[in-house]
């Protein structure tokens, strides 16, 4: 365990000392006054719609040792209430943060596994982060704190830990590679290129170089692919003379393959090779797409030189972060399947396929819009509509003003027009699914985090 010095946080951040200890150390970081601890730093984060600059006093009040800002009050008085607490001015605190962060890296060297992905980052996260901490006391990214915020205060909780895995996400260019040179991962996985935020950078192609800005962090880094993939497997192709590359699949020969695959409503088998054994792997949560993040797991616990056994027993003991795939079983039998923590068309149509596989019961999807999609937008939610039809979902409900291209081509592919609802809003969205749904019925509840069809999810689950 290593802690920050102040005399050290002064030379990183270049900062200037107002008053205080050179020699305090810093354990435990906070941006948050209302959950912010004894003996705590409070780094002040100015962001367009909030300055944390403003709440300095109530940190130190609050129990906090030090205080990190950008802007200070030019009344000196007010400073003398404070003189036992160290209060450091810097021109950034953003800045600051990412310089600390990395200086906090710096001092570990330990395995540290970094997570992007057009989807199934936070999944593959929980399911690596499981195997992981079977050899390794890992630290891993909670929730989805992938962001230039959450990443850098993820590495800040570092004390005691052997390993660490970070999930990174992102809109544009840049901020993938901002993360990763803080992070310096040594081992880089790529879960797939897809649509999300096409609107943004044009392309699946580009939204491939965006994800690959994550082997800035390090060159030597050990680089971990899904090979089903066309991008990827493409990119494969024509680095693998250059790069250190695992790959893993169900389709595609990989150096990881799943085989013998049994797919169930609440689970799936299949059998990898792993020493030159086969061994069988459960994954405790259903559809094929979960196949490939706990492939992508093994493929992790192999380079990290993990027993096979061990490797097993994180995969079928790991649990998925809430509001992903929450499966719900009301009395009456109906499951409310909540996956609506965000949306892409790849990620619909897993969920949608996920949903297909349950036989005996009828099937209803709850879809709203997808954002950041851009000129794509009308095609994409077309092809969910598309997918809608080829899933043999019985019953489509949509929400939002995009969604209405779902319906549309629902309607247009042969879906029954009176198996078709577009509300325009979450209440009476609501309010009709429970006049249509029976018991055993499945509910699936998918759409980008922006529509808050988790409340829907919420207002289900209190019954019909």
């Amino acid at each position: 365990m290593r802690n920050l010095k102040i005399k050290e946080i002064l030379e990183v951040t270049k900062g200037e000392l107002i008053q205080g200890d050179l020699e305090l150390e810093c354990k435990n970081f906070s941006k948050d006054t209302r959950t912010i601890q004894k003996g705590d730093t409070y780094l002040a984060i100015k962001g367009e719609k909030f300055d944390g600059n403003l709440f300095w006093k109530q940190a130190l009040e609050n129990g906090a040792d030090c205080v990190i800002v950008s802007e200070i009050p030019k009344d000196k008085e007010s400073l003398k209430n404070y003189k036992n607490k160290t209060i450091i001015k810097v021109k950034n605190t953003l800045e600051a943060l990412y310089e600390i962060a990395k200086l906090k890296r710096s001092f570990y060297q330990i395995p540290v596994i970094a997570i992007t992905g057009s989807v199934g980052k936070t999944s593959t996260k929980d399911i690596i982060a499981n195997v992981v901490s079977k050899k390794y006391k890992t630290l891993k990214t909670i929730g989805n704190n992938n962001n230039n915020i959450g990443l850098p205060f993820t590495i800040l909780k570092l004390q005691d830990e052997e390993a660490m895995v970070l999930e990174m996400g992102m809109n544009h260019f840049g901020e993938i590679r901002l993360l990763t040179n803080i992070a310096k991962p040594d081992i880089c996985v790529i879960t797939n290129i897809g649509t999300s935020h096409i609107g943004n950078l044009g392309s699946r192609e580009n939204i491939l170089k965006a994800k690959l800005e994550i082997l800035e962090g390090n060159e030597k880094a050990t680089v971990v692919i899904n090979k089903d993939n066309d991008l990827l497997h493409k990119w494969q192709e024509e680095n693998k003379n250059e790069k250190t590359i695992m790959t893993y699949g169900i389709q595609e020969h990989s150096d990881m393959n799943a085989k013998e695959i049994k797919l169930k409503n609440d689970s799936s088998d299949f059998v990898c090779e792993l020493e030159n054994k086969k061994v069988n792997i459960t994954v405790p949560v259903g559809g094929e797409h979960f196949i490939l993040n706990a492939l992508c797991a093994v493929s992790v616990g192999k380079i990290l030189k993990i027993e096979p056994e061990k490797i097993v027993e994180g995969i079928e003991g790991f649990e998925l972060t809430k509001k992903r795939m929450d499966i719900t079983e009301l009395a009456n039998g109906i499951k409310i399947i909540n996956d609506a923590y965000n949306a892409s068309l790849e990620s619909m149509q897993a969920s949608l396929n996920y949903l297909a596989e349950f036989k005996n019961n009828r099937k209803i999807a709850v879809l709203g819009d997808m954002l950041e999609l851009g000129e794509y937008t009308k095609e994409l939610h077309e092809k969910v509509g598309e997918a809608v039809v080829q899933s043999k979902i019985d019953i489509l409900f949509c929400a939002g003003e995009k969604a209405k291209y779902i319906e549309e081509q629902a309607k247009a592919k042969g879906m029954a027009k009176e198996n078709v609802y577009w509300l325009e809003n979450k209440e009476k969205m609501v309010d009709k699914i429970k006049e249509v749904a029976k018991a055993n019925d499945i509910i699936l509840l998918k759409a980008s985090n922006g529509m808050r069809f988790f409340e829907i999810a919420e207002e289900l689950q209190k019954g019909f």
